[in-house]
């Protein structure tokens, strides 16, 4: 008897749905002194290419932060290929 028990990672489904780790660095100027570039690391699951919840964050920086984005560098890794994803035929259990 195979029993289904619910997986309870919410970033696992989101990973299964085709979601990836994106990693943004964000350059900013300083709102005291605007010559200098300070950096962000934002770090999140998203999805590839329209980076909805990169967007939303980008949105939020720009209405409610004082330091100017300067630039921003986004790398992005599926962690869960279609390839590594098997059907499993049976559940062995260890006590």
């Amino acid at each position: 008897m195979v029993s289904r028990v619910g997986v309870a990672s919410d970033d696992f489904r989101k990973q299964v749905l085709g979601y990836g780790l994106t990693t943004a660095q964000i350059l900013y100027r300083m709102p005291d002194h605007p010559s200098l570039l300070q950096t962000y690391v934002w770090q999140n699951y998203d999805l590839f290419p329209k980076f909805p919840a990169l967007k939303d964050f980008l949105a939020f920086w720009q209405e409610k932060l004082d330091g100017p984005l300067f630039s921003v560098t986004v790398a992005h890794s599926r962690l869960i290929k279609p390839t590594e994803l098997r059907a499993v035929d049976g559940v062995f259990r260890l006590h």
